[in-house]
């Protein structure tokens, strides 16, 4: 086997660690958007040449393909991907000690260029793999799910990636590291691994204050979600069984929380910056984890990969540095109104297209088109907009026609997010003719990219404040599709009313015990009604100009380009 090592550039300072990465659909290790925001950084480090290596799990079977039956119920299926010819090979193996036995554990490499990159500079992304004749069968399997398996397993895969990650980056070279950024408390254990590195070089037998600032100065934590279940807990008997007697992981206060394994809490003591993603959702952190110091950096997404091929083609023409500087997309303030109007036709055709291809139903270019997907959770609520389906089939009639294209998967284990499908699937049979529903399965980057470029409208439906960020209005936002939503994560900022898109309700401060649907859903349909529809009909350009404000006063500042910087400025230098 060829040592790939010499095909790295060593010369890196911060180390991003994520439990899951979107980098193309063919190579499926993401599950939702925290893999895609880390797909999107990643390019964007190599756009601006920012010297990062980034750390995650190589899921031999993926996420899982959503297959959905003529009831309308999700079944998962794996997917097995080629990583042998995919990925490049690495020479090195390190070990990790788990369930009294060490698992050995090698490496693969792929790098990344973002697609219109202003020169060759790349990113790699190391994937970490225990599939080896090494190891038993049970252990072989460690790397193979996203997010599968029982808490022994997700504990196991969280001990890989963080201690297995940490000890693969020094055997491949990588000795330069200033910063280990932690995207989410997935990787949380690589802190454990620095103070055992840390006591081991200083000829030290506990942890001490200094072993702890140390590590500290190093390392950097985001954390994604304020919902409860999105923090990992594991109990202390569990851990013993899984890693054995660490005095680093018992050492008072760092890493336990209600007599737990917290690595949320351990990610929050043990890092120099902690941030939310989005303006609120710091705020929200604040009150969830004080008295930690809890910073907001605003999600983005990168312009070049998630700008559909029409309209990117009017951004070459009239800004052409705009995939090496996002923030020259405020020039589209300038563009003419007829390319855009030409180029999104284009893109909402393509769409059409597909769902034809998918459904064999034949959609009219000219109707209103509603974009929804994400993650079906209850919390999103997905089915918010059929509240009242008699009035939904009668702003349907006001607009001419109306189309609504749904996608997103369930969690395996999330009953109530499978019958939430399940139960937009079955007012198929009822929209009538005016209205028409489809919804697409398997949602992944590819369909991502049809859907935000080619809908007329972007709608987004959390409950508040539980949305952390949300970045599919953003990607919207760059194809000149605005958005209609909650004021919620990003959408408080960026939305402009009648500007850049609409707001659904009031901003909530808190979470209010009291379910909202009922009133949430009214301003919903009282918005579509009096504001949206009305101006998608207008013989006016008025709908026009809101496109153009949503590239040119969203797209240029929602993007990895500018959080990226943020995080150079805040966290790294």
């Amino acid at each position: 086997m060829a040592d790939a090592r010499t095909e790295l550039d060593l010369d890196r300072r911060i180390a991003y660690f994520s439990m899951e990465v979107g980098l193309s659909s063919t190579i499926p290790t993401y599950a939702g958007g925290l893999g895609i925001l880390a797909g999107d950084t990643i390019r964007a480090a190599a756009d601006l040449r920012v010297p990062m290596v980034a750390v995650t799990l190589v899921h031999r079977l993926g996420n899982f393909r959503q297959v959905l039956d003529e009831q309308g119920w999700q079944h998962e299926e794996p997917v097995a991907w080629p990583v042998e010819t995919t990925l490049t090979p690495l020479e090195p193996r390190v070990r990790v000690h788990l369930v009294g036995r060490d698992v050995l554990l090698r490496a693969w490499l792929h790098q990344v260029k973002a697609p219109g990159g202003c020169d060759s500079y790349t990113v790699p992304v190391i994937f970490l793999d225990a599939d080896l004749p090494e190891n038993n069968d049970a252990d072989r399997q460690l790397t193979h799910y996203l997010y599968g398996g029982d808490r022994r397993y997700r504990l196991c895969q969280e001990v890989i990636l963080g201690v297995g990650g940490v000890r693969m980056l020094g055997a491949l070279g990588f000795s330069r590291i200033e910063r280990f950024h932690m995207n989410e408390g997935h990787a949380a254990l690589l802190t454990a691994e620095l103070l055992r590195e840390h006591l081991a070089t200083h000829g030290k037998q506990a942890v001490d204050d200094e072993a702890i600032a140390a590590v500290r100065g190093r390392c950097v934590f985001t954390t994604h979600t304020p919902v409860p279940a999105g923090h990992d807990r594991f109990t202390r008997e569990l851990v013993r069984q899984v890693v054995g007697e660490q005095p680093v992981l018992e050492h008072s206060g760092l890493y336990e929380h209600d007599g737990m394994l917290n690595l949320t809490y351990a990610g929050l003591n043990l890092s120099h910056y902690v941030n939310g993603v989005a303006k609120r959702h710091g705020e929200v952190s604040q009150l969830l984890f004080a008295p930690y110091v809890i910073d907001a950096i605003t999600n983005g997404v990168h312009a070049g990969t998630w700008t559909g091929p029409a309209m990117a083609a009017v951004f070459d023409g009239h800004i052409p540095e705009w995939r090496a500087d996002n923030f020259a997309l405020r020039y589209a303030a300038g563009l003419p109104l007829t390319e855009i109007a030409a180029a999104h036709r284009q893109a909402k055709q393509r769409l059409i297209d597909h769902i034809h291809e998918q459904t064999g139903e034949t959609w009219d270019v000219s109707a209103l088109t509603i974009g929804y997907a994400r993650r079906a959770t209850a919390y999103k609520r997905p089915d918010l907009l059929f509240s009242d389906v008699d009035r939904l089939k009668s702003i349907a009639a006001q607009a001419g026609g109306l189309q609504l294209v749904y996608s997103g998967k369930a969690h395996p284990e999330d009953e109530t997010g499978k019958r939430l499908i399940q139960k937009i699937l079955g007012l198929r049979n009822q929209s009538g003719e005016q209205l028409r529903l489809v919804y697409l399965p398997d949602y992944n980057i590819d369909l991502a990219l049809l859907l935000v470029a080619g809908v007329d409208v972007w709608l987004n439906t959390p409950r508040p404040p539980l949305e952390a960020s949300g970045t599919s209005g953003m990607k919207a936002a760059l194809n000149g599709v605005p958005s209609l939503s909650i004021l919620d994560g990003w959408w408080l900022e960026g939305c402009i009313e009648g500007v850049t898109g609409w707001a659904i309700g009031p901003e909530h401060r808190n979470v209010d015990p009291a379910d909202r649907s009922a009133e949430d859903a009214a301003m919903l349909y009282d918005k579509l009604e009096q504001r949206v529809v009305p101006v998608f009909r207008a013989s006016d350009s008025r709908f026009l100009e809101i496109r153009r404000h949503c590239i040119a006063l969203n797209g240029s500042f929602f993007n990895t380009h500018r959080m990226l910087q943020q995080y150079v400025l805040k966290a790294y230098f």
